[in-house]
């Protein structure tokens, strides 16, 4: 599949040709997107989209994805649209910009729940339970959704988009907990680029209980922001096409694993709860034994939301909540995963963990706090990165933007 830019004039034509109008006369359409840690050109999605479907749609309004990512203050959102406040108030006047609010019971409405029997099918035996099926409520006042996102390689996932962006983008908190935490227990490298993961089909046989009929543009990003392609149809149909362009686009592949990895986190990973992907994306390639450092001296936040607890658990292996789950079944699900996530894999024997690599933060987080949280600590002002540039044979791995482009070993088999 080529990566070169798509041009404007190819985007519009794709995504016209995937949203026929007749399919939105008198129809109230809201589009959602997803919150300002995804690099993708989200606004021109938005603009081309308004444009074709704005002069014979009832309404078309927009809702953040934001899983449970902070919500956006309406300046925030004009700007993950590229809209000015002028432009707003001229040309998008009765565009509605709403939060999803994932904790908020009255925001949300209950679609039923996947029997046990299911769980266990989809899980492939990993877990029997009933799950709880909530949606965004304001999300079933519309007759048309539309998702516009990117796909990028994720951690919990396989990959990211599609219907993702339904759940657990704007659903309610146990298929939220219960979609990380199956993805924990599988793990990072076993998910991580792989297209058809349990929680895939988890999150697909979720989003067949929405009664809305649903629509996808996913993206597919190049570095610089442009897109490479633009998959148009229904979530399913779409994000597996985004999905394959990009396991081409977005996996590097390396000889080698690396004792000592700097992992850049760019400004839009606010918390370390998305800086996080700088560890997902290069555990792969992290050598038994080794070190990775996520490098983000803007970074001072553990999570706004979660920090609390996060604080109160510490950052551990999996095991270590397997073996002691009576001890941790009550904290949130996708807490545990975020934790697993970010120290990586390890052992929990008789008491004492051992982890597989190091994690070191070498951000604003202060060192006690770094020590509290069970991670290793490293001064930002210690680091110059050009000490650790083009030193690949030496076992040393600089990268510059980290969290969105997975590394792989070149042997390591993808499905």
């Amino acid at each position: 599949m080529s990566s070169s830019a798509i041009s404007g004039d190819e985007i519009r034509r794709i995504l016209r040709s995937g949203l026929p109008t007749e399919a939105f006369k008198g129809r109230k359409v809201l589009l959602i997107v997803p919150d300002h840690t995804r690099t993708a050109p989200v606004g021109q999605l938005f603009k081309e989209t308004h444009a074709w479907l704005g002069p014979v749609a009832k309404q078309i309004d927009v809702m953040v994805a934001l899983g449970t990512h902070p919500a956006m203050t309406q300046e925030a959102i004009l700007n993950r649209l590229d809209l000015t406040p002028d432009e707003k108030t001229r040309s998008y006047s009765s565009v509605k910009l709403l939060n999803h609010s994932w904790d908020e019971e009255a925001a949300l409405v209950n679609l039923g729940s996947i029997p046990a029997a299911d769980i266990r099918e989809l899980s492939g035996g990993l877990f029997e339970m009933e799950v709880v099926v909530k949606i965004n409520r304001a999300a079933l006042d519309y007759d048309e959704l539309i998702i516009l996102g990117p796909t990028f390689p994720h951690e919990v996932v396989g990959f990211s988009g599609g219907n993702k962006y339904l759940f657990p983008g704007i659903g309610g908190p146990e298929i939220l907990n219960f979609f990380h935490w199956l993805g924990a227990v599988v793990t990072n490298p076993g998910i991580i680029g792989k297209k058809w993961t349990p929680v895939r089909k988890v999150v697909d046989r979720a989003a067949a209980m929405v009664p809305t009929r649903k629509w996808c543009a996913s993206m597919v990003v190049r570095p610089d922001g442009s897109l490479a392609g633009l998959h148009v149809g229904t979530p399913e149909v779409a994000w597996e096409k985004a999905a394959d362009q990009s396991a081409c686009l977005h996996i590097v592949r390396k000889p080698k694993a690396f004792r000592q990895i700097i992992s850049c986190a760019p400004t839009m990973y606010d918390e370390l709860w998305v800086a996080g992907k700088c560890m997902y994306k290069l555990e792969p390639v992290l050598a038994d034994g080794g070190e990775l450092i996520i490098y983000a001296p803007h970074l001072t936040e553990i999570s706004i939301t979660h920090g609390r607890l996060i604080r109160k658990i510490g950052y551990h292996c999996r095991d270590y909540f397997l073996k002691q789950w009576d001890k941790f079944k009550e904290i949130p699900w996708g807490v545990l995963a975020h934790s697993t996530h970010v120290y990586g894999g390890g052992t929990y024997e008789n008491g004492i963990e051992k982890p597989r690599a190091r994690v070191v933060l070498a951000t604003g987080i202060p060192e006690e706090v770094c020590r509290e949280i069970n991670l290793g600590y490293r001064d930002p002002k210690s680091i110059n990165k050009e000490d650790f540039a083009n030193r690949e044979e030496d076992g040393i791995l600089l990268v510059p933007k980290a969290g969105e482009n997975l590394y792989r070993l070149e042997n390591e088999v993808s499905t």
